[in-house]
């Protein structure tokens, strides 16, 4: 299987995993980039994974229809434009070549479900497609859920194993990075990644995917135990040093950051 990010808009990635003939498409919220990078690898459009309602995630739905052979799988309880199959924690599908499994991971929207995808009969490690949920370095505001909801679902997301590929639908890794580097200043790993990220970014390339355990050594908003994250959070008005608490002050921090 190969991975491959589609750029959409100004920091979107709509991430395609291909066998060479046919491919599985995550949250297209522009049908144009999609098209093309399928004509250009003369690939057959086998299913679609949507997390969440959010337009830049499903704008390209509709115009994609034509091309599609195969299912939508989507939020059970969320919004969207075109009908899909609706899925929740629990689910579990096969798609060519692929086993899927559905993480219910609310707090960006009410609704919002990401997927754990594995290759069948490979041994190594698996992709998650985590929409506006994680990022690296970061995770996604709180339009629709509230702290705890999102502290759960990172939780969710950091018991997966260290070499799961993580997809984040933004390429935030800079700008999160240096908000981490500030919440922790001290966390030799970050320092280090964050270095590596910026040689990336400066020769063109994506920063993702990243590791959940890379993001569990630099990653502030799942290192809200550690003394130097707690004392920062602390310092930014968080109500105690308990993780819901830590989680919605870096929060609140980092959304006027």
């Amino acid at each position: 299987m190969e991975l491959i990010a589609v750029p959409a808009f100004a920091d979107n990635l709509i991430w395609m995993l291909h066998d060479g003939r046919q491919a599985l498409v995550v949250d297209p919220g522009a049908a144009s980039p999609v098209a093309k990078a399928l004509h250009e690898r003369n690939l057959r459009l086998a299913a679609i994974l949507v997390t969440h309602h959010h337009a830049d995630h499903v704008g390209g739905l509709a115009d994609l229809m034509p091309l599609l052979d195969g299912p939508v799988y989507g939020p059970a309880r969320e919004p969207m434009p075109v009908d899909v199959q609706r899925v929740a924690e629990g689910a579990r599908f096969q798609l060519p070549g692929l086993d899927i499994a559905v993480l219910d991971v609310p707090g960006h929207t009410a609704g919002h479900i990401a997927y754990v995808v594995d290759a069948q009969g490979a041994a190594g490690a698996g992709w998650l497609f985590c929409g506006d949920t994680l990022f690296s370095g970061g995770c996604g505001r709180l339009f629709e859920g509230t702290p705890a909801q999102m502290v759960d679902s990172l939780g969710k997301l950091a018991r997966l194993p260290g070499s799961t590929r993580v997809c984040c639908a933004h390429e935030y890794t800079l700008s999160n990075l240096r908000f981490a580097r500030t919440v922790e200043p001290r966390n030799r790993p970050l320092a280090d990644y964050e270095a590596r990220c910026k040689a990336l970014r400066a020769e063109g390339a994506w920063t993702l995917p990243s590791t959940i355990a890379t993001e569990l050594a630099v990653n502030p908003f799942l290192r809200a135990d550690e003394p130097e994250v707690v004392a920062s959070a602390r310092a930014h008005g968080a109500a105690s040093t308990g993780r819901t608490d830590v989680f919605a002050a870096l929060r609140e921090w980092k959304n006027t950051f």
